[in-house]
């Protein structure tokens, strides 16, 4: 009796991946390239636009007069005392908000009475703009500092408070009673698996919290500021130096992208990964 032997396997031939294409590859892999690489095109419609003399140069600065401003204003120390003053009052803001909305987000979530009584307000001052209170904040503590944190407390804490809630609604129940049911007491089943299982939610709230403080505070430094960056740009449109406009807004972008790129995404993203909630973020998404 033979044997028949099984036919052979057809040889794959190896594609061959063409040099540009893994070069290109290689180079979008890289994180400065994926950060830098999609402004490359804004600056250089950007810089034609202004090169071209289509638009007046009152109402358009070019890049290179842009970079001029921040040049001597930076030499000037302008820019410096300017940031300065706006990172100062966001941090006096951010933090009497968050010493204000983590302890009442938690209390309105874990109490049933506390809800009842207080959705309705939290939903309420949630609808009315920041902006909205600048006129009586005016009359009540003037072009103060004051003024300005008020605005930025009353942005950070509804964003966080609600966030808070929708974290601790989301903590499963079998938790909450495996930890009662193994003789956990409240303070325990509080702190090792309320506030755990609702830390990515608290993570989104902050991070959105301070995104919202970030523009109420440009907006507030505008109209009741006396320096900041926002008072920089509304003096300069008064001056008719519309570079330093461009310049303004450039720098909050660049200052919110390292703060959110350095500190807020690596949080969220390391709370979400701790507590094992990525699958669903992303079905969330």
């Amino acid at each position: 009796m033979t044997t028949m032997t099984p036919p052979a396997a057809p040889t794959r031939t190896p594609v061959r991946v063409p040099l540009w294409r893994r070069f290109g590859t290689a180079l979008l892999a890289h994180p400065a390239v994926r950060t830098l690489g999609p402004f490359v095109p804004f600056l250089l419609i950007w810089w034609a636009v202004a090169a071209a003399g289509t638009v007046n140069a009152a109402f358009i600065a070019g890049p290179v007069e842009v970079w001029q401003s921040f040049t001597e204003l930076v030499r000037k120390g302008m820019m410096p005392s300017y940031l300065g003053d706006s990172l100062e009052r966001l941090a006096y803001g951010v933090g009497f908000g968050l010493l204000i909305g983590l302890p009442l987000g938690f209390v309105v979530a874990l109490s049933s009475w506390a809800r009842r009584l207080t959705w309705p307000l939290l939903l309420f001052f949630q609808a009315i703009a920041d902006i909205a209170w600048l006129p009586i904040l005016i009359v009540w503590f003037g072009f103060s500092l004051t003024s300005v944190t008020f605005v930025i407390v009353y942005t950070v804490v509804f964003p966080l408070m609600l966030g808070i809630v929708a974290g601790v609604d989301q903590v499963p129940r079998e938790l909450v009673n495996a930890a009662r049911s193994l003789g956990a007491g409240r303070l325990r089943v509080f702190f090792e698996v309320i506030v755990p299982g609702s830390l990515p939610a608290v993570a989104s709230g902050v991070r959105t919290g301070l995104g919202y403080g970030w523009r109420a505070l440009i907006a507030a430094e505008i109209i009741v500021g006396t320096s900041g960056i926002g008072f920089m740009m509304f003096d300069a449109r008064r001056a008719g130096e519309v570079s330093q406009v461009f310049l303004g807004m450039i720098v909050l972008g660049v200052l919110w992208y390292a703060l959110d790129a350095l500190i807020l995404a690596p949080f969220e993203r390391a709370t979400v990964e701790r507590w094992g909630l990525v699958r669903q973020m992303e079905a969330a998404r």
